[in-house]
């Protein structure tokens, strides 16, 4: 008994000494992030109130001396520069779709696809909202899944924007990296023009918005992930950990403080399961 609590208490003992040791190894203090002491959070795990370069203090002009008029001037400006409401941004990604030919225009939904559509039309409704604006890809298949949803929500047709930036690409290198899909010229091509669509939409909202708004994104499964990792200050590179499927909800939430929060990733609840999909079919199947 007695050799037992020795060993236990030198094992213990040992451990403690391995365990402090790596705490003073600052190569491991992301390894004990699940302490409230701010000294063992990770530097990547702090969040930049700044992402967007829309605080205040970015867009006042700064004080060109330390007087009272000048103070007052700067205040009233930071005061100016305020946003005052949320901005949603609701992104689905484009029902399935047939990849045969060369070329976006042979790339059009399936059966399945529309009908996913449908379904995601529906459920949009369902929630009631008050659409500002809506913002589709220009591939065909993207274009497809909007002109189905739009029968189904409440919204001017005659408003929707195409945008070419919301085209599907390979965003960034993935990590871990995938040995068989190394496509390097589709990144240097893409990925500029996917983090140019993320500036374009993801900020928070201008001082003069009068309410809450929301936006209607659809778009595509890679530049989806991207945009949610890039939101939430993930490692950009962890995009393809995610899956999400054909015809799903993604909802970000932009604060006024700047601070960004998701509601749903890849929502499909509510398409009957036979009819979930998340990669392209090949060759068309009917759908019962």
């Amino acid at each position: 008994m007695r050799k037992f609590a020795a060993f236990a208490c030198g094992t213990g003992a040992g451990f403690a000494a391995y365990y402090f040791q790596k705490l003073r190894d600052p190569l491991q203090v992301v390894h004990n992030s699940w302490t409230n002491s701010e000294r063992h959070i990770s530097e990547c795990a702090l969040w930049d109130s700044n992402w967007d370069y829309r605080d205040p203090k970015s867009l006042a002009r700064p004080m060109k001396n330390d007087k009272p008029q000048e103070q007052n001037r700067y205040n009233a400006d930071l005061e100016k520069n305020v946003s005052k409401y949320a901005r949603h941004i609701i992104l689905i990604r484009h029902g399935e779709y047939l990849d045969v030919g060369e070329t976006d225009e042979t790339h059009h939904l399936t059966d399945r696809g529309r009908l996913q559509a449908k379904y995601t039309g529906k459920r949009l409704h369902e929630l009631g909202i008050k659409w500002d604006k809506v913002i589709a890809s220009n591939m065909v298949r993207a274009q497809e899944t909007a002109e189905i949803i739009l029968n189904e929500i409440d919204f001017d047709k005659t408003k929707v924007k195409s945008c070419s930036y919301l085209r599907e690409g390979a965003p960034i290198p993935p990590q871990p990296p995938v040995g068989h899909w190394k496509p390097e010229a589709s990144f240097f091509r893409d990925g500029a023009r996917i983090e140019a669509a993320f500036r374009r939409y993801f900020h928070r909202a201008l001082p003069d918005q009068e309410k809450d708004s929301y936006t209607l994104i659809v778009g595509h499964g890679n530049v989806i992930r991207y945009f949610v990792c890039r939101a939430l200050q993930f490692p950009a590179e962890g995009w393809l950990r995610i899956n999400i499927n054909h015809a799903s909800i993604t909802w970000l939430t932009i604060s006024p403080s700047g601070n960004v929060s998701i509601k749903y990733l890849g929502d499909t609840g509510f398409i009957p399961a036979k009819h979930l999909t998340n990669r392209i079919p090949r060759e068309a199947k009917n759908v019962v």
